[in-house]
């Protein structure tokens, strides 16, 4: 058994998911700083660190003016349900996936 499988064995409660690249959030991440290299930082010009570090505010806050939150179309059973084939080869725990709460999985409810 691998290092990282015996630390699992051990910690029931971590659980590794496998994610699409395609759907991961860091591609939201990678997005916002692509655009903000592009949008504010690619051609400035910045004389100190205080001045780079305003720029980036200035957009944060330009950004955040008009925020758009996202709206989950889909349950979390409906999530993990389409998610357990992928997770089978990663995790042999989620085999046998079952429905649990939040409070389940987090080992305060029976």
């Amino acid at each position: 058994m691998i290092v990282g499988a015996r630390w699992l064995a051990r910690h029931p409660r971590f659980v590794f998911h496998y994610t699409p690249t395609s759907g991961s959030w860091m591609n939201a991440v990678e997005t916002f700083f692509s655009a903000l290299t592009r949008r504010r930082l690619k051609r400035g010009s910045f004389h100190s660190v205080v001045d780079l570090q305003a720029a980036i505010n200035r957009y944060i806050a330009e950004h955040n003016h008009d925020p758009k939150p996202f709206t989950w179309t889909k349950t979390p059973v409906q999530i993990l349900a389409k998610l357990n084939p992928l997770n089978a080869p990663v995790h042999p725990r989620h085999r046998g996936w079952r429905r649990r709460s939040p409070l389940q999985v987090a080992g305060r409810a029976g």
